[in-house]
């Protein structure tokens, strides 16, 4: 197979990734849906929430970077979630200047078993894969990570 044969079966892939993704919403319970749409949050701030939740206590510079997403927007967002309970502003006990952003524990069991639900596909992949096929699956997203972090 040549580099743009394979090229041309992932690009191909992309879409169908594309499509899971978008359709988070119709995965979350009824519950975390009724909470999210009484609240005014959508996508993005679920991005925000996931995220803060997977990487425990993190600035909102970090969740910016991380997310490519503006430092402006993130803090935006972070107040959002903040208002209606979904995150907490705690100040940073190395740096009491610093906040960080924390789920609060009322509400880590529902995000986290929404994050089960949408990753349940991925594990699932993952234990068919042999432990060389599943450390190539793991370098080939991380360089596509790196790829997309560097178009920012």
């Amino acid at each position: 197979m040549t580099d743009a044969d394979d090229i041309a079966e992932f690009r191909s892939l992309v879409p169908l990734l594309s499509a899971y993704l978008r359709r988070a919403h119709g995965d979350m319970s009824p519950e975390l849906q009724q909470l999210f749409e009484s609240a005014g949050l959508g996508p993005r701030h679920g991005a925000v929430l996931s995220f803060v939740l997977s990487s425990g206590p993190v600035s909102v510079g970090d969740v910016a970077r991380q997310l490519s997403l503006g430092l402006t927007n993130v803090s935006q967002l972070a107040g959002d979630l903040t208002r209606a309970g979904w995150l907490r502003r705690e100040s940073d006990p190395s740096d009491h200047r610093r906040t960080l952003l924390t789920v609060p524990p009322e509400h880590r069991q529902t995000v986290t078993e929404f994050l089960d639900r949408r990753s349940a596909p991925l594990a699932r992949a993952i234990r068919r894969l042999t432990p060389d096929e599943l450390a190539g699956f793991r370098a080939g997203l991380t360089a596509w990570v790196e790829e997309i972090t560097a178009l920012d």
